[in-house]
């Protein structure tokens, strides 16, 4: 009966701002920053070790929020970037923890700057990536901190995708695309020239670049996977040409990378298959390591360490909690509770993230993670929403996920699959979706549906697909190339045509354009054109017949709002209903808890109607958004009774 269902979690719960985010040590070890929410806005706080009731904000951002910080090697300061409504033209800034004192180190407009290198030898200044002079690439600055002051050290005129730079603040090589794909690593000489070094082809690009160097600025650390089908650690002696290999896993890319601060050695390498495994490299942390690995459920990660290597913080992930920060002393051997990122969950109980291994048609693996409703209202096979991820060149993992907690929570098995094109797993399994978006890719979550059906874990005819950026254009492609497969869609701004879709990327982008030609299709040929356009859901839009949602930021850099317009008025001229809520303040997905909560809130009511599962009131999460229901409000129930 409905009456063993669990309790409501209440949305903003789990989609408003945490109580505490991405917690680091400072480089001195005397401090710690975090992110938390002053006055509804995620900001930049800072606490003394050991002290954290003795927080205070150091930033007052008042409309997005931040979501990235670094501490600087120059004490007293850190460094964090923001954009405007979502369209990220990246700014980079620097604030001054003990006066609040702020700075625009990239104040131009309409330009997107990337932090490139900070290093020890140069605590005041940072190297910096800006697009000013010519919008497609970006040249590489040296700017005070302290002052904004900067010089261009590295004119691009190499339309380099980008540049790596050492600890001396020297720009040692460039990576370039050439028209055939793949990366061409090109070294700077002594002379001023550039010199190829090492070509990378299309089938690696996506598993084969530099990390970074050691202290010495000799050793440079590589994830590669020319020589092998999953990327390894590996490393090379610029001074003697030697490479070594490091670590690898047959099944995994190598992931994560634990580095000594001062040495900038490699110490461990995360793998990650269905669950995070570290291989350790240096012996001298095995006892940290296993300290670490015992003290709290999860998987971890070391968010960051003091010079002096005594302070470490943690964060543990862990399927049925919020995310965990603990401190730990490495001189005493100790960890200490820091916080939980959402206390406010534990008073509630979380569905448990399982995994399976799932065999697509043609025999390939697929990594599946699914949460089952804690409890059901029969013993009928439940509703289910396939909630696919963005990318495609990207993943699901193992972990707490709101969505998973939110859906289960409202009765409805989740499911995400890994299918061919997700990174993580090798370059044989990425490269298995080239040119298959709408293909094979497709087919994959059509496998797992069935695979899902088959084990009893989802009911055929209560099935919805769900998801953002790739998981938009997957949606999308639910409802038009099988749309007698889901019950309904939700897409978060996804692409309805692949075509316009190339037409538009960032300016930025245009040095990769031959790695999406590879791996999506040849926009440039008339032959190319059509492909691409076979493999569009606006070409199909009259073939939708079940419910469709669709949410868009209007300032989107990556996927146009251009691309949900489209559809929406191919669907209006074809008498088909559907619900557009659009964001004028948002982007590639919403940055803003209000929005998130308000999208999130329309989610579960049309779910809820076309799927049969509970769902909380609308009531007040519109608050405080910029939401826009532009066709298809009476599609929404209660939607007219939202305040």
């Amino acid at each position: 009966m409905l009456d063993t269902m669990p309790r409501l979690i209440p949305r903003k719960a789990l989609f408003s701002n945490p109580e505490r985010a991405m917690a680091t040590v400072s480089r001195d070890g005397s401090r710690i920053a975090f992110l938390a929410p002053l006055d509804g806005v995620m900001n930049i706080w800072v606490a003394p070790v050991g002290d954290l009731a003795a927080a205070r904000p150091v930033t007052r951002d008042t409309t997005r929020g931040i979501e990235f910080y670094v501490w600087c090697y120059a004490p007293n300061y850190i460094l964090y970037i923001q954009d405007t409504d979502g369209d990220e033209n990246w700014h980079l800034y620097a604030v001054n923890i003990e006066n609040c004192e702020l700075r625009d180190l990239t104040p131009f407009d309409g330009v997107h700057a990337r932090l490139e290198a900070l290093s020890p030898k140069f605590e005041n200044e940072a190297l910096v990536g800006i697009n000013d002079r010519d919008p497609r690439l970006h040249d590489i600055y040296r700017i005070d901190i302290l002052t904004g002051a900067s010089r261009c050290i590295q004119r691009n005129d190499l339309d380099a995708a980008g540049f790596v730079a050492d600890h001396d603040f020297r720009v040692r090589f460039a990576l370039v695309a050439p028209p055939s794909g793949g990366t061409d690593m090109l070294e700077r000489t002594e002379s001023g020239s550039w010199e190829l070094v090492m070509q990378v082809g299309p089938e690696d690009d996506l598993t084969t670049y530099p990390l970074g160097f050691d202290a010495s600025c000799n050793i440079l650390y590589m994830a590669d996977s020319r020589k092998r089908d999953t990327s390894a650690l590996t490393q090379i002696d610029l001074v003697s040409g030697e490479e070594l290999e490091l670590a690898t896993d047959s099944r995994a890319d190598a992931a994560d990378y634990i580095i000594h601060p001062n040495t900038r050695r490699v110490q461990a390498v995360g793998f990650e298959y269905d669950r995070l495994q570290w291989q350790t490299l240096d012996e001298s942390i095995s006892e940290d390591l296993n300290r670490i690995r015992n003290a709290a459920d999860g998987d971890f990660h070391i968010t960051s360490r003091s010079l002096d290597d005594r302070i470490w913080l943690i964060e543990y992930e862990n399927d049925q909690n919020p995310n965990l920060f603990y401190i730990y002393d490495r001189v005493r051997g100790e960890l200490s509770y820091l916080f939980s990122n959402r206390p406010q969950l534990e008073e509630f109980g979380l569905s448990p993230m399982k995994t399976a291994t799932v065999a697509a048609r043609d025999g390939l693996d697929l990594i599946v993670y699914y949460t089952l409703p804690m409890q059901r209202s029969s013993a009928e096979p439940p509703p289910a929403v396939l909630l696919v991820h963005g990318g495609p060149w990207g993943r699901d993992s193992w972990g707490y996920e709101p969505h998973h907690q939110l859906l289960s929570n409202r009765g409805y098995a989740v499911i995400s699959v890994n299918f061919r094109g997700s990174t993580g797993f090798g370059k044989e399994f990425v490269n298995a979706g080239n040119r298959e978006w709408g293909g094979k890719m497709h087919d994959d979550l059509l496998d797992v549906v069935e695979w899902a059906i088959t084990c009893g874990i989802a009911d055929r005819d209560r099935i919805a697909i769900m998801g953002g950026s790739y998981g938009g254009y997957a949606t999308l492609v639910g409802m038009t190339f099988t749309p007698e497969v889901f019950a309904c869609g939700v897409d978060i701004v996804g692409p309805s045509s692949l075509n316009t879709l190339l037409e538009s990327v960032p300016p930025y982008w245009e040095p990769m354009i031959a790695m999406f030609q590879t791996r999506v299709g040849d926009n440039s040929s008339d032959e190319g054109r059509l492909f691409l356009e076979s493999r569009s859901p606006i070409s199909r839009a009259d073939s939708i017949v079940r419910p469709l949602l669709i949410g868009q930021g209007a300032n989107d850099p990556r996927v146009k709002q251009a691309e949900s317009d489209q559809i929406v008025n191919a669907m209006t001229e074809h008498g088909i209903p559907v619900t557009y809520a659009l964001y004028p303040d948002e982007g590639h997905g919403f940055g803003r808890p209000e929005n998130s909560l308000s999208f999130m809130a329309v989610t579960e009511a049309f779910l809820a109607k076309h799927l049969g599962g509970r769902f909380e009131p609308i009531g007040s999460d519109f608050d405080g958004s910029s939401i826009t229901i532009v066709a298809g409000a009476d599609q929404i129930p209660n939607l007219d009774e939202s305040s």
